[in-house]
């Protein structure tokens, strides 16, 4: 959520007062996107991982407190689970060759991370979901210490008013294609706490932000698709990318009446391309009841007006609880304020080079459409970029599609026929160096020729496993060895099944 916010009741007037300090932060906001207030000196990457951490039995490990301490490094943090820890990777520039540097500096941060945790008794796992969690682990009592979580947790569950439903059913599976479905319940948020993801933040300028973010929305497709890592979840085969209805699910504040009421979930696609990031955080405003109604001092209005730029802290409390699969971020260093786009599609892992080829793959494709002369999103609905997501977390490689000027098309065919060649030019675009593209798009190309994901290995070994044991053990089997060869460093193109 970004902020460390009070562990306490709310009273009644608490929302229409936090209500009318959004008001006045959207109209700081839109005086600033007006006067043009924000640094843009150059284009800014920053990365953010979340991982789980396992015993020796594969089991979750809940110790992330003990671990961070044996880290002791800030760039380590608490996440919601007690078994999740997260590492938020300095902003850099996103020109040049720092790429190859961030690839050394992820794996000697995480090779010594997870030496220190195996001193708590615990490893380090890249994961989308984790396939040995269990309905017990999302007791309540599993959230992580700081008191937010516990916050988050009862605010949520109290606009709900019933437990959490988790609800889906997945994709063929085994020797006879059998459709595996899962039906379980939830005293609280903690399911979420199984989805582990990637986060990738570009700063761009206030005039391109809706073009960045436009463009994003149409890759989200085929970024989950290609870049699959979820598969497995309370022992069941079901999405490829199952952590993408889990998170929803897990996070719905809406009992089934406004479900069918058409009310919007709090991790939510969209359903409109934007001319402005005001649209977004209007959106927010309007949409969604604020979970943790705590207004600060600080007037926007008379802070902008006293030549200050504002911490529209409402506003940004506000859109840390509303999970937008591509969020606006309004964010200040050193008192100067900035945009990002910041991209959650992703998955955790499976390997530093497999999240940094899907990094590549987003931020040079991005840029490319961003800039193109007739933009895409203005030849397909946005239904259509909503279609192309959910079946890409469903099927992975084998999803259909939908591309303007191509119609409909396997994901590994889109990226080699079209967006690979657009990611190369948009990493060109901003000054990336000829090594980065080469090395980085290099892995994503050969993962879509291998069609091999790291959700396809995992459905490959356990199928395989299966064959000689039960399903909870190729399962504890299967992410022993992903963590074998997670550890190795290669792609997940190369990994061998069986």
């Amino acid at each position: 959520m970004g902020k460390h916010v009070a562990d306490r009741a709310f009273r009644p007037g608490d929302r229409q007062r936090y209500r009318d300090k959004m008001q006045r932060g959207l109209d700081a906001l839109a005086r600033m996107l007006a006067e043009g207030n924000f640094s843009f000196p150059h284009q800014q990457m920053g990365l953010e991982m979340e991982m789980s951490l396992v015993d020796d039995a594969m089991d979750p490990a809940m110790s992330n407190a003990e671990v961070l301490e044996k880290i002791d490094d800030p760039s380590f943090t608490t996440e919601l689970g007690q078994h999740n820890i997260e590492f938020n990777v300095r902003p850099r520039m996103l020109a040049g060759g720092g790429a190859l540097e961030l690839e050394d500096e992820l794996r000697t941060s995480l090779v010594n991370a997870d030496a220190k945790a195996r001193d708590s008794g615990a490893r380090l796992v890249m994961i989308g979901t984790l396939p040995t969690l269990r309905s017990a682990h999302f007791d309540p009592r599993w959230l992580s210490r700081p008191p937010r979580y516990e916050l988050l947790n009862r605010q949520i569950c109290a606009a709900r008013g019933e437990e959490i439903l988790l609800h889906m059913a997945g994709t063929p599976f085994g020797e006879h294609e059998q459709q595996e479905r899962l039906r379980s319940h939830a005293e609280s948020i903690l399911p979420s706490s199984a989805c582990t993801s990637v986060q990738l933040h570009l700063q761009v300028a206030p005039e391109d932000f809706a073009a960045h973010w436009n463009a994003a929305q149409c890759l989200a497709g085929v970024q989950v698709a290609v870049g699959a890592n979820s598969p497995f979840l309370l022992g069941k085969a079901l999405w490829q990318e199952t952590r993408v209805p889990l998170f929803q699910q897990a996070t719905d504040s809406r009992p089934e009446e406004l479900k069918n009421q058409g009310v919007r979930p709090r991790v939510w696609f969209g359903d409109r391309w934007i001319t402005s990031i005001f649209d977004l955080f209007e959106e927010n405003v309007r949409y969604f009841p604020a979970l943790m109604p705590e207004p600060e001092e600080e007037d926007p209005v008379a802070a902008l007006e006293a030549g200050r730029a504002p911490n529209l802290s409402e506003l940004r409390l506000h859109n840390g609880t509303i999970w937008r699969w591509n969020r606006p971020v309004y964010d200040l260093v050193d008192g100067v304020p900035h945009l990002r786009v910041e991209n959650r599609v992703l998955p955790s892992g499976p390997t530093v080079i497999d999240m940094l080829a899907n990094a590549a793959f987003f931020y040079g494709a991005q840029r490319a459409l961003a800039e193109q002369d007739r933009p895409v999103w203005s030849q397909m609905s946005f239904a259509a970029a909503e279609e192309n997501f959910y079946n890409g977390a469903r099927h992975g490689m084998n999803a259909s599609l939908y591309w303007p000027g191509t119609g409909w098309v396997p994901p590994d065919e889109l990226v080699l026929r079209k967006l690979l060649p657009l990611a190369h030019e948009g990493l060109e675009s901003c000054g990336v160096s000829e090594a980065v593209r080469q090395r980085h798009l290099g892995v994503l190309e050969q993962r879509c020729k291998a069609r091999q994901t790291g959700a396809d290995w995992q459905r490959d070994t356990v199928l395989a496993l299966q064959r000689h044991t039960d399903r909870r053990t190729a399962l504890v089997e299967m992410l022993r060895r992903y963590t074998a060869l997670g550890g190795s460093g290669d792609p997940v193109h190369t990994w061998p099944v069986g």
